[in-house]
């Protein structure tokens, strides 16, 4: 078996490069012979197991003289917005793509592709390459450009359908690609998402059992998207004592206004907040276990990592219900100790209606104050979500 993973931008960078980047590790365990192609800059460092070919496809540079595009119009890095791409731009960077995957196919011979994101990239690898079998995972920002944004929207429209199968993270948002996409029951899988029990896992005792200070981390871009001002503005709402609660925000910069303004809430907060910045896995492991509670006050999610990760490190949950995730978390983590806070209205897909905002801070600000009183966290098995389990699936 041969495979063939392929992204537009570049993994391990964000969930979805995390997810490509695990599901990879999980194939080269089982023995697959495989292949990445991802788009990147010549400053970066693509880590990938031993044996597996890096095919990359190089922005900001004479080919793609503009920087990474990005699923999200916010990415923890330099990006290009697809709704800034002029014709010229979505010429170059077909060119640049396609020339790059004829050469990884011509060499590795995929029996499979494996596409990341229901977007531009697998829409042309699809219509490109009719007698591959190729493969779509979706990670729902994909369909937040769908129904945002007009660019090659006709095209993607009619390739995605043609994927020979259709990867959702969770049964709502299956129910969703069938609502952008006329694609048929057969070709979908619910296949969830996994976490690395060798990196995120419980090591020892939390350090509020010493010291007495509760601990918050949230992971994730530093943005209100993620509802971090949200998540600010709720812990003044909090009466403990200063010394009480520390907040570790660990993630880079979405957009670089927003994220001075959200310093300067940061600098206003009544506890104290650590930026951490961007964190390799191992890192961000170790936060989880030094903290008590994980908060994910977001406004939009398809899946999270970080909630399953933090919970294998023995931590309690806050966050925002969204669509499908709490069902999701109930049928695979039933004894999880999460508390769930209703997101405000909406404004298309992701931008809260700012009439709502200090109700649903309120409400944040209330699991959170459950969450500290409570001070043990519930034991959670974790052990059904693995990345084996996946990739299982994948090649089957």
């Amino acid at each position: 078996m041969r495979v063939l993973s392929v992204t537009a931008q570049k993994p391990c960078s964000t969930g979805s490069g995390v997810y490509l980047t695990e599901v990879v590790r999980s194939l080269a365990k089982m023995g697959v012979s495989q292949a990445v192609v991802a788009g990147v800059t010549r400053e970066d460092r693509v880590d990938m197991p031993e044996g597996v070919t890096v095919y990359p496809v190089y922005f900001s540079s004479e080919k793609l003289p503009y920087p990474v595009v990005g699923m999200s119009d916010e990415m923890p890095y330099t990006s290009t917005r697809y709704r800034d791409m002029t014709e010229e731009m979505a010429g170059q960077f077909k060119a640049a793509f396609l020339e790059v995957l004829d050469e990884a196919i011509e060499k590795e011979n995929p029996d499979i592709i494996l596409c990341h994101h229901l977007y531009y990239l697998t829409a042309l690898i699809r219509a490109h390459y009719p007698a591959k079998k190729v493969y779509g995972f979706c990670h729902n920002t994909d369909l937040r450009q769908m129904e945002s944004i007009s660019f090659e929207r006709n095209f993607i429209r009619q390739e995605i359908p043609k994927l020979d199968r259709i990867f959702a993270l969770q049964e709502a948002q299956k129910e969703k690609i069938k609502k952008i996409y006329p694609v048929s029951e057969k070709q979908m899988t619910v296949i969830g998402t996994g976490y690395n029990s060798e990196v995120f896992k419980k090591t020892g005792i939390k350090s509020s059992r010493k010291d007495g200070k509760i601990r918050m981390i949230f992971a994730g871009k530093i943005t209100q998207k993620k509802g971090v001002k949200s998540l600010l503005r709720a812990l003044n709402l909090l009466d403990y004592e200063k010394e009480k609660i520390q907040l570790i925000l660990a993630g880079g910069a979405g957009n670089l206004v927003e994220y001075e303004e959200i310093k300067e809430l940061a600098d206003g907060c009544r506890y104290p907040v650590v930026f951490a910045g961007c964190v390799t896995q191992s890192r961000l492991a170790e936060l989880y276990n030094d903290c008590d509670i994980f908060v994910l006050p977001s406004m939009y999610e398809g899946l999270p990592l970080t909630v399953i990760e933090s919970l294998a490190c023995g931590d309690r949950v806050v966050m925002t219900k969204l669509e499908g995730i709490a069902e999701w978390l109930a049928d695979m983590v039933p004894d999880a100790d999460i508390r769930y806070v209703l997101p405000p209205g909406m404004k298309g897909t992701d931008e809260p209606l700012e009439e709502e905002l200090p109700e649903f801070e309120s409400r944040l600000a209330e699991a959170l104050r459950e969450a500290i009183e409570e001070k043990d966290t519930k034991e959670c098995d974790v052990s059904r979500i693995s990345w084996q389990k996946i990739a299982r699936e994948v090649i089957r």
